[in-house]
């Protein structure tokens, strides 16, 4: 059986309900496993990449960075992890 594809939503608060610092942490991991474009611009990776939802930033990633990018998935889910953020999955089409 195939599992369908989920996003998981990170957010910039820990599992006690505190803020995390700092406040860019989703810009850095982004850019992070981004890229530039032929055009010289900053092209975020379509398996991660920032979003603000309900007010606040998150960084939104898409099951399917598992197998396209393993390592890019892992270095995300040790982050997130390591710094006891906040993360749920939804349907694929939820977060957008």
């Amino acid at each position: 059986m195939t599992q369908q594809p989920y996003m998981l939503i990170i957010e910039g608060v820990r599992e006690d309900g505190s803020r995390f610092r700092p406040s860019d942490w989703v810009e850095r991991i982004s850019t992070t496993i981004a890229s530039f474009g032929p055009d010289h611009r900053l092209r975020y990776a379509p398996g991660a990449r920032p979003k603000v939802i309900k007010g606040q930033k998150c960084l939104v990633v898409d099951s399917t960075l598992r197998d396209e990018n393993p390592a890019a998935f892992e270095y995300v889910m040790a982050f997130a992890k390591a710094n006891q953020l906040r993360m749920h999955e939804v349907p694929f089409d939820a977060a957008e």
